[in-house]
């Protein structure tokens, strides 16, 4: 961290703006019984180059998940990211640009976020992507309130294989709307319950969920469902892994109305788990109650191409109770990075990226197979990311993988107790090697797996 000086006489005018006579008054408003009493205890004072060093050694104690094969997934992926990504977005007229206002002065980010809007909706097969989200779980909590609001319907369904924590955001959004949430089962294969659909969509809903790729990893009949929910009178919203979508039809080829789901996977590391990117897309009849901003493509008076805000349904542009939303962002560096990544992986290397992510998948689910004792619920209809329950203990086993330089992934059945067992998530990418796979069915065959 920068060194930053605070004066006395700066501390006696940041006081003075905000209206206190002293630090202690500042404080007046936390209860004194939360307040620490007297000094921290912080040892003897030590130098910079002695701070340095021992903030330094703490941190050695850390792993970080890059040092580690990571077979974590979920929502969150570790992926190569080219370096023209880290270029572009270093770059200072993007990387200290903020909304872009004034047209006549933000060409480059209105160029930047059409570019990205543009590739998403080829992606996706939609009519139109708008200019990003905070994350999946927010895209689909607005593609909800935006479904409600067209149909008319206050009543959702979604898969019970979904994210927890999608599913939360989704019941924190549809408290304050009155939406009632309901869920429809998972099968034998980890699919969604076809003849449960349709039972509880024979009550006017205003949309149901597909997740394709699954929670679980499984790939749904997103067709099928398409067919019924319309037959029935609801919207499709497909919640759809970006990625897959170079290898499975994407939502507009099976009659989605509106397709979402995470940007992470798109040139943006894992950090810590954000930020993300959430992309949305819908059919151009549609277009105007999608949340956030639009941005097009013009020519000027002089027959110029520019690029301006065509559509900005957020509440900072238009009267609070005529906005879509009320996100405020278009995650503009996000999405930079998914227009940087896509356009130099371009068509194959992006094909490429999924099919690599399926194979290794697959040699490693055909691997555990083999292994005694391990079971696999829901067999091979999954994209890059499968359900296994290991003979022992789930918790013992990451513990161990974790010693052999592998994070293993993400124990599941407290999130899913009709799984049983201890089920763990398990999710590969491009970036793994075969001996990292072998050495992860080791591990389960309790060969160990030493470095």
């Amino acid at each position: 961290m920068s060194y930053i000086q605070n004066t006395d006489s700066d501390r006696k005018e940041m006081l003075r703006v905000a209206g206190a006579s002293s630090f202690e008054q500042l404080l007046e408003p936390v209860d004194p019984a939360l307040r620490v009493k007297g000094g921290l205890k912080l040892g003897r004072p030590m130098s910079e180059s002695e701070v340095l060093s021992h903030v330094g050694a703490m941190a050695s104690r850390n792993r970080p998940a890059g040092s580690a094969a990571s077979f974590l997934g979920g929502g969150i992926y570790d992926r190569f990211i080219p370096a023209t990504v880290r270029y572009v977005l270093s770059r200072s007229e993007f990387y200290t640009s903020y909304t872009p206002y004034q047209a006549e002065v933000s060409q480059g980010t209105l160029q930047a976020i059409y570019e990205y809007q543009s590739m998403i909706a080829k992606l996706t097969a939609m009519d139109a992507a708008n200019a990003s989200m905070y994350d999946a779980a927010t895209a689909l909590a607005e593609a909800m309130l935006m479904a409600c609001s067209i149909k008319r319907a206050d009543r959702i369904l979604v898969p019970a294989a979904m994210s927890v924590r999608v599913r939360a955001v989704l019941e924190s959004y549809a408290a304050g709307r009155g939406i009632r949430i309901e869920e429809i089962p998972w099968t034998d294969e980890g699919t969604m319950d076809h003849d449960k659909a349709g039972e509880l969509l024979s009550e006017k809903a205003a949309a149901l969920v597909v997740a394709s790729p699954n929670y679980f990893g499984m790939i749904e009949d997103a067709a099928g469902l398409s067919e019924l929910a319309h037959s029935k009178g609801a919207l499709l919203v497909a919640l759809v892994d970006p990625v897959s979508l170079a290898l499975l039809s994407p939502p507009g080829e099976y009659g989605a109305d509106i397709a979402v789901g995470e940007g992470q996977s798109l040139g943006i590391p894992q950090n810590f788990g954000g930020p993300l990117l959430g992309f949305m897309a819908t059919r151009s009849e549609l277009i105007r109650k999608c949340p956030g901003r639009l941005i097009s493509a013009t020519t000027d008076i002089e027959g110029k191409r520019g690029y301006v805000m065509t559509l900005q349904t957020r509440e900072q542009h238009i009267r609070r109770e005529k906005a879509t939303s009320n996100i405020c962002t278009n995650e503009g560096l996000c999405a930079l990075s998914a227009a940087v990544y896509l356009s130099t992986m371009g068509e194959d290397g992006f094909r490429e990226v999924a099919r690599q992510s399926a194979a290794k998948s697959h040699a490693l689910y055909r691997l555990l197979s083999e292994v005694e004792g391990v079971v696999l619920p829901f067999g091979e209809n999954f994209f890059q990311e499968f359900v296994v329950r290991m003979p022992g203990s789930s918790e013992s086993f990451i513990e161990e993988a974790r010693g052999a330089g592998i994070l293993a992934g993400i124990p599941i059945s407290g999130d899913y107790p009709l799984l049983g067992g201890d089920a763990i998530l398990v999710a590969v990418t491009e970036k793994r090697t075969r001996a990292e796979i072998e050495r992860y069915r080791d591990i389960a065959a309790g060969k160990g797996g030493a470095l």
